[in-house]
């Protein structure tokens, strides 16, 4: 066992101390998360891949932390080719260890805030090579005099004005810019979701114009790299200098960086065009056709089920219902949440009701109802007094004063969701029992449905298709069932553990060429 190896053990395990002390919570305000060593030694094994062999390497880190990059370093490259070693760590706790861990090195470490420091004038004093997971600290942390600060700073850097919403990594991988040497190598570990999101258009459009992007590695979602943080990881690889024309860029998913499970090549036009990078780390073989099919959104309009604010007090079983003598007038059927539902096409009884099982007695078939009442409390208290006696109960439990209920008028009214033919779960994973992340479902019920899922409201032309043609319901249901989990994946985010979300908008981009082929053969 060779040396670096030796105090790699050391390290690891005093890694494991340091954290210990330190509660989540503190350490989710400072954005600590620890890179894993086999994926410290990985992005290390690729950075030598891209470097040439008998470079001399200027090595920056911007939040070092015990030094797991710096490791890696040490053990790919042998102190000799190391010629420049510099570090930045803002938390003492974990610097100072790192100090006395790597005294025998020519590493310098400061123990400062790195986007206070000031970069090296030369260019030869520069980094050659930058590697870095920088704090995941979200924007809520940050005060507005620190926002301001770092996004002038950014901009004055790397020439873009990043988003008051952005998180502090977008921050770092900008200023860093100013540290970098021409024609150097970054290598930056980050959350996926700046590919997706608004706040990230700015980090895009750097990575585009400012830089050469090389290559995105996505890891799979389900692969989470951080046991401590729930987010999807990526790796984004650039070298300081102007791309070249007619410019492409390699995305890579799942595995790890030096034995991906699929690889894309997508030239930077392309990617200046499209809204959302992470589908192309999911796209293997080949991009879309230059064809635009329908989308969802051209069929639907598409709403995210009510909020009411308390569910446990706003949706009620039939037994809430008759021991608290709440008049039916005010209620209204909802389905349960996707993982109670059991059926994918919910039928209806004589009054309207969803029949949630099949062949469901009256003790399987759990129904729930949504109260909800438009009334003034006056005209409540006098007409309806059992309703009124079960909302004071709500005063005094709080619901009335809690965010959404307050800015309600009365408290107690609900949003206008009708009930809506089709629906799409709103959250899901991949890899359970189902094998898919989101379901659609056919509903022939009354029942409307809470914020778990998306409502799919058809627009007048498929209205009048289906309305005349009821047949249609289930053939539309059957293609909107085809579209394929990349599809819909591509087009959401995901989040650690290989959770995956879809907002309306996000789902009303995804394509449905076979909705359309229903309606024309009809």
């Amino acid at each position: 066992m060779n040396v670096t190896a030796t105090i790699e053990l050391t390290r690891m395990l005093r890694q494991s101390q340091l954290d210990g002390a330190r509660t989540q919570v503190q350490r989710n305000q400072l954005g600590q998360f620890a890179t894993p060593p086999t994926l410290a030694a990985d992005i290390l094994k690729y950075a030598s891949m891209l470097l040439p062999s008998d470079i001399k390497i200027r090595f920056l880190d911007p939040a070092f932390g015990t030094g797991s990059f710096y490791s890696a370093l040490l053990q790919q490259f042998g102190r000799s080719q190391i010629v420049k070693a510099v570090g930045y760590e803002i938390d003492p706790h974990y610097g100072n260890e790192a100090i006395k861990l790597w005294s025998d090195t020519s590493l310098h470490l400061n123990i400062a805030d790195f986007t206070q420091a000031i970069p090296p004038n030369s260019d030869e004093e520069k980094a050659n090579l930058v590697i870095c997971n920088p704090p995941y600290v979200r924007h809520h942390h940050l005060n507005r005099i620190e926002k301001l600060r770092l996004q002038q700073l950014a901009q004055q850097t790397a020439g873009v004005k990043l988003s008051q919403l952005a998180s502090l990594y977008c921050h770092f991988l900008c200023i860093a810019d100013a540290s970098m040497a021409v024609g150097g190598l970054a290598g930056w570990l980050i959350p996926s979701g700046f590919m997706d999101v608004n706040y990230g258009q700015q980090i895009k459009d750097y990575l585009l114009n400012r830089v050469t992007l090389l290559r995105i590695h996505c890891f799979d979602p389900a692969d989470t790299q951080f046991e401590d943080a729930l987010c999807t990881s990526a790796v984004v690889w650039f070298k300081k200098a102007l791309p070249p024309a007619n410019h492409a860029v390699e995305f890579t998913y799942g595995g790890s960086l030096t034995a991906s499970k699929m690889s894309l090549i997508m030239s930077v036009e392309s990617l200046r065009s499209a809204a959302k990078w992470t589908k192309f780390g999911l796209m293997s073989g080949s991009v879309n056709s230059q064809e635009q099919p329908l989308k969802l959104k051209d069929l639907f309009t598409i709403k995210r089920g009510l909020a009411t604010g308390a569910n446990n007090f706003f949706v009620l079983t039939p037994e809430q219902v008759s021991a608290c003598k709440l008049p039916f007038e005010f209620l209204k059927p909802v389905l349960p949440s996707p993982r109670l539902l059991l059926v994918d096409e919910i039928e209806a009884d004589c009054l309207g009701n969803p029949i949630l099982v099949r062949e469901a007695s009256p003790q399987e078939n759990r129904l729930l109802f949504l109260l909800s009442c438009d009334l003034p409390p006056d005209e409540v208290k006098v007409k309806y007094p059992s309703l009124w006696e079960y909302l004071q109960m709500g005063v005094k439990q709080g619901i009335s004063d809690r965010y959404l209920c307050k800015h309600r008028s009365p408290w107690y009214s609900q949003e206008k969701r009708p009930p809506s033919p089709f629906l799409c779960t709103y959250m899901g994973r991949q890899h359970t029992g189902r094998g898919r992340p989101f379901r659609f479902i056919l509903n022939h019920s009354m029942a409307t449905a809470t914020n778990v899922y998306l409502m799919l409201y058809p627009k007048p032309a498929l209205a009048k298709a289906l309305s005349e043609q009821p047949e249609l319901l289930k053939e539309v249901w059957q293609a909107l069932n085809k579209i394929s989990d990349e599809a819909l994946m591509g087009e959401g985010r995901v989040y650690g553990g290989g959770l995956h979300k879809l907002e309306p908008r996000e789902l009303g981009n995804a394509m449905v060429a076979d909705i359309l082929t229903v309606l024309k053969v009809r």
